[in-house]
């Protein structure tokens, strides 16, 4: 299923983006950004921008009928909005960065996680323990893993921007290929949220 055959239902497809880095110039950004780039018109890919702004996950704030805090409530919106979710992290100390497990501690209990699909990027073929950790910490919150869209690509120690991730003849095919599967995993997706009890969708703050 190539990126512009939408089934009549879904006239555009819009995809949340985000980066385990906090750096400026992180790849793992520019690669997301790359993808960005590559989407056809019908497909919005749109880069998170608050992890920075995330507070330190909280319990306490979290408790049921409470309100949470508004960065918390800006990120679920966006998760609700998602048809999906393309997430490229850096590995630190054999491990997924703290901004990135902070803020899907955040979303754990947010039933718009649910059967989400789910592309993982891996900018370096050296950081496979990040990557298998947040695959784990994904799958314990009931999304979907889209392994066509699971990419670990050669970017470590090229500095390469993101419209030079777009053009180059290796990673730019790969990359398109990761957007036809997320868009393939989106029909399915909806499907499947439809038979949850109207419960478990109002729960998706």
């Amino acid at each position: 299923m190539g990126p512009d055959a939408l089934s009549d239902s879904l006239a555009s497809i819009r995809l949340l983006a985000i980066s385990g880095s906090l750096r400026a110039r992180s790849a793992n950004t520019e690669l997301l950004r790359a993808v960005a780039a590559l989407a056809a018109p019908a497909i919005e890919v749109v880069l998170y921008t608050g992890l920075r702004e995330l507070p330190h996950f909280d319990p306490d704030l979290d408790r049921e009928g409470m309100t949470a805090p508004p960065p918390v409530q800006a990120l679920r919106h966006e998760i609700l909005r998602a048809d999906g979710l393309l997430i490229s992290s850096p590995e630190y100390a054999h491990g997924v960065p703290g901004s990135l497990k902070n803020a899907l501690d955040w979303l754990v209990s947010d039933a718009a996680m649910i059967y989400k699909p789910i592309g993982l990027l891996n900018a370096s073929p050296r950081a496979s323990h990040a990557h298998a950790a947040l695959a784990e910490t994904l799958r314990t919150m009931s999304t979907e893993r889209v392994e066509d869209a699971c990419l670990v690509l050669p970017l470590a120690g090229r500095s390469l921007d993101a419209a030079a991730i777009a053009q180059d003849p290796e990673l730019g095919p790969r990359l398109r290929a990761a957007l036809d599967a997320m868009v393939a995993a989106v029909p399915a997706y909806h499907a499947r949220r439809a038979t949850l009890p109207g419960a478990e969708l109002e729960g998706a703050r």
